[in-house]
């Protein structure tokens, strides 16, 4: 059977993802799966909107009205969230510049997609993290007594110490660390930027166990890769995620009720770690730099949503707003009146 060629849309998305994102762009590989994951989408509407293969989809297709049409359908069948929606689209406009250097006799037609605005009104969602009793209750509910134990112990236990990444994690050899003092793990986060995180000692200590288990296990020792699953395997984010929902479903049986109204997810450990070193009285600056953020107003999103940081903030500048109120005998005077009203 003769093989159909491939069109002319399929070889310019391949030269986008393996040419033009990591070369020309020097986007991070946590960047091209995002992108990746908008162009999948994509490619499935229109080919249920054609109502052909995405094999045979052809540049034609790409129109401003079916990318319209895409956004509307991530907010109202897969109800995603604006900041997703423009995520999306952000996704897409790249695919339209690409596009337009390497098809120019088309360019109206990127261009019209390029003229597609992102919808305002994008709320920063409330961020969900792990306090310090729901941790607790996490590490207690890990059986350190088996071998997937002791791994899980240990990774979500370097998680929290250094507020890494998943997929940080994941990238971890075992070479990275420095299991002597000064204990620290070297990390390459997005950008491919390199930072060096301190550890604890409780930390090194589970590590320690952990490599000694893995080492007289399987194969995975001989790849130098940290965290592996049961097969000697390079664990996933999938594989992380089903973990701490494992564990979090545990506590939750167990009794931990505040767990179970918050959506936890492995980037929740993240934020915990953040919500803890300034609660601990960390600065944001040195946050910021153990966190590996871009800038500092990343790290800001922290303090407005911690009830306790929230508190610290305007005890700076209101001391007396939040003092408990004296007791005795209200004057029901101006003066009075406005003094007690800031004491409550």
């Amino acid at each position: 059977m003769k093989k159909s060629a491939s069109t002319e849309l399929a070889r310019l998305i391949q030269q986008f993802f393996e040419e033009y994102l990591p070369a020309l762009r020097g986007m991070s590989t946590h960047t091209i799966r995002s992108y990746r994951d908008a162009v999948v989408l994509f490619l499935h509407f229109l080919a249920r909107h054609t109502r052909q293969r995405i094999e045979r989809l052809e540049l034609i297709e790409l129109t401003s009205n079916r990318i319209e049409k895409f956004l509307l359908a991530l907010e109202t069948e897969r109800h995603n969230s604006i900041t997703t929606r423009n995520t999306r689209l952000a996704a897409l406009h790249t695919l339209a510049r690409f596009l337009a250097s390497q098809r120019p006799q088309s360019l109206a037609q990127w261009q019209t997609i390029l003229g597609i605005p992102f919808k305002r009104g994008a709320r920063e969602a409330p961020i969900d993290y792990f306090e310090r009793h729901e941790l607790n209750a996490l590490f207690k509910s890990i059986d350190r007594k088996s071998r997937g134990g002791v791994r899980d112990y240990a990774l979500f236990a370097l998680m929290f110490n250094t507020g890494a990444r998943v997929q940080e994690m994941l990238n971890l050899n075992i070479q990275d660390l420095r299991l002597e003092p000064p204990y620290q793990v070297r990390l390459r986060g997005k950008g491919n930027k390199l930072r060096l995180c301190p550890l604890w000692p409780s930390t090194v200590k589970c590590l320690k166990a952990h490599i000694e288990q893995q080492s007289s296990n399987q194969s995975a020792t001989h790849t130098g890769r940290l965290f592996s699953n049961r097969n000697g395997g390079p664990l996933t984010r999938f594989g992380v995620r089903y973990l701490l929902r494992k564990y979090v479903a545990a506590v939750g049986a167990k009794g931990v009720s505040t767990i179970r109204n918050k959506r936890l997810h492995p980037h929740s450990i993240r934020h915990g770690t953040a919500i803890a070193l300034l609660k601990s009285g960390v600065d944001f600056a040195t946050t910021s730099q153990w966190l590996g953020h871009s800038t500092l107003n990343v790290t800001m999103r922290y303090a407005r949503s911690d009830l306790d940081l929230k508190r610290a903030a305007l005890s700076q500048v209101f001391p007396d707003a939040i003092a408990p109120p004296k007791a005795g005998h209200l004057r029901i005077d101006g003066a009075e009146l406005t003094n007690w009203l800031r004491r409550l």
